[in-house]
């Protein structure tokens, strides 16, 4: 029998800075708190604008330690590089999936000096098992990501499997090719004017959803604009978008049930790993194999 879930708190995103300056708004994640995270979800930023002065000086080389950053382009470009090499360039509708783990020192540079760069970096925790894997990173471009067209609305999957209307999509990252311990469910959905969707969560997964366009309510409850509206169990979503439609990410995942410890861009479980975590980063020692 299925069971809408509902809204159960919601964040209202604050406009912030990091990097070099880039302006952004951020919803999850806001301070280093239970209240204002959803296990695994640490932290969630979107953004945007028109203005190369809020994004030209991007996010120049800087370190991780103990989950995985996701950031989901939808206008724009950017460069990522880091200390293994890696180089990726990250256009409009694609994704950056980069585990940290252990360790590792990218940059995230735009390659536009006008014109919009829209998007947004989420960050999921490792368990303690995992913190201290090497690091990886896959590029995913925008013809990779696959889409359901359903009646009143489009569904881009970017992680987790989706079964809606007899059709069935697997993302890019999901745990048949991809296993991560979390199990994620990424989704962009696009309804049309007063439509309504119903999405399959697993039960006993932690689950949000974020609107960044037009207006929708969850469950009947309207999820304003810029907000994260974290979601109670069950095993459905039910979306409702406005007379103008909407655009909203939702996500889910497994939670962990581990004590979370964080300074800055370092994600343990101890304030004992997140003293070695600085030290190793000081004295050249984060990325060591």
């Amino acid at each position: 029998m299925n069971r809408p879930r509902v809204i159960e708190r919601i964040i209202e995103s604050v406009p912030t800075s990091d990097g070099a300056g880039v302006k952004l708004r951020r919803s999850l994640g806001q301070q280093a708190s239970d209240a204002l995270r959803l296990d695994p979800f640490l932290m969630l930023d979107e953004f945007y604008s028109d203005r190369p002065d809020d994004y030209i000086a991007g996010f120049p080389p800087h370190p991780h330690r103990g989950f995985e950053t996701v950031t989901y382009m939808l206008d724009g470009r950017m460069q990522h590089r880091d200390h293994l090499g890696n180089t990726g360039d990250l256009g409009p509708g694609g994704v950056q999936w980069m585990t940290a783990g252990r360790g590792v020192i990218h940059s995230e540079m735009p390659q536009q000096s006008e014109g919009r760069m829209r998007g947004f970096q989420l960050w999921i925790n490792l368990p303690a098992a995992e913190k201290m894997k090497p690091a990886g990173y896959r590029d995913i471009p925008s013809d990779a990501i696959p889409e359901l067209e359903l009646d009143g609305a489009r569904v881009r999957v970017i992680a987790g499997r989706l079964a809606l209307d007899g059709q069935t999509a697997a993302g890019p990252v999901n745990g048949d090719t991809d296993r991560r311990s979390t199990d994620p469910l990424y989704l962009d959905l696009h309804l049309e004017p007063s439509s309504t969707i119903d999405v399959p969560v697993a039960e006993g997964y932690s689950a949000f959803a974020y609107l960044y366009e037009g207006a929708a309510s969850i469950g009947g409850q309207a999820l304003g604009l810029r907000s994260a509206g974290v979601l109670d169990n069950g095993d459905l979503v039910r979306v409702r978008s406005g007379s103008e439609g909407a655009r909203l990410l939702l996500l889910a995942a497994r939670p962990i049930g581990e004590p979370v410890a964080q300074y800055g861009p370092f994600v343990m479980n101890t304030r004992e790993e997140l003293e070695q975590a600085v030290a190793d980063y000081r004295g050249g020692r984060l990325t060591a194999r």
